[in-house]
């Protein structure tokens, strides 16, 4: 079970650092790594991640950082100064490249964002990509490992493609991650704990079905139990 609390990353998708730390509190030694995007990030959140990495939990700081490679090389050496565990950054091969030299010597593991889960082929489409996601993320994924990025952010639904792809080093991260008879949200790609583990994902993401949950602390065992048992 240790393990698995490696593996599952909570999401901190909440709107103040205060309701964070109150998650937290709840979730007590039963998680170990959370997820801090921009909802919390720009309430205060990246003092927060600071504080929490200080405390000896793992830290996934979801930018998806894209830009000129040396606003992005310079963000990425700050980050490394953070004490962060994993860092995304949208998988742009210029992009990469730059994010990969800038990390090189430091354990920041850095992660690119394939095609976002709440994205179908339609919105592919849409984005003016010639791919559908599944061939897209594919592609991104062979780039990334080209780049020497250290993981890929994919959905479950793609994790054991991806790894076949990538090989059995590299992390392969997918959130839209629901247990059975959860809400979908806004996710269009999702998958069961269980199954995203049998599909070869290393780590995974849940937000909502555990901070949302009235006893934070039994949503995130529930899922727990899952991941061991598949």
């Amino acid at each position: 079970m240790s393990d698995m609390r490696d593996r599952l990353i909570v999401g901190l998708d909440i709107p103040t650092v205060a309701e964070a730390e109150k998650a937290v509190r709840e979730l007590g030694d039963t998680v170990s790594f959370y997820k801090i995007g921009y909802q919390l990030a720009f309430a205060g959140g990246l003092e927060f991640a600071r504080d929490l990495a200080a405390d000896g939990k793992k830290i996934f700081l979801d930018m998806k950082l894209l830009d000129i490679d040396n606003t992005v090389a310079k963000g990425v050496e700050n980050i490394v100064k953070m004490g962060m565990t994993m860092l995304t950054l949208h998988a742009y091969p210029k992009t990469m490249r730059a994010a990969v030299e800038a990390a090189r010597g430091s354990d920041l593991c850095l992660l690119a964002v394939t095609v976002l889960t709440s994205m179908d082929e339609q919105d592919v489409i849409d984005a003016g990509y010639e791919y559908d996601p599944h061939t897209l993320v594919l592609r991104r994924a062979e780039q990334a490992l080209f780049a020497g990025m250290g993981g890929i952010v994919c959905s479950a639904e793609e994790a054991s493609a991806v790894r076949k792809v990538v090989g059995p080093d590299m992390a392969v991260v997918t959130p839209g991650i629901r247990p059975t008879g959860a809400d979908r949200g806004d996710q269009k790609r999702v998958v069961t704990p269980a199954d995203a583990i049998r599909n070869g994902s290393s780590h995974l993401v849940v937000a909502r079905p555990i901070v949302g949950a009235v006893d934070r602390r039994a949503a995130a065992q529930a899922i727990l139990d899952e991941m061991a048992a598949a």
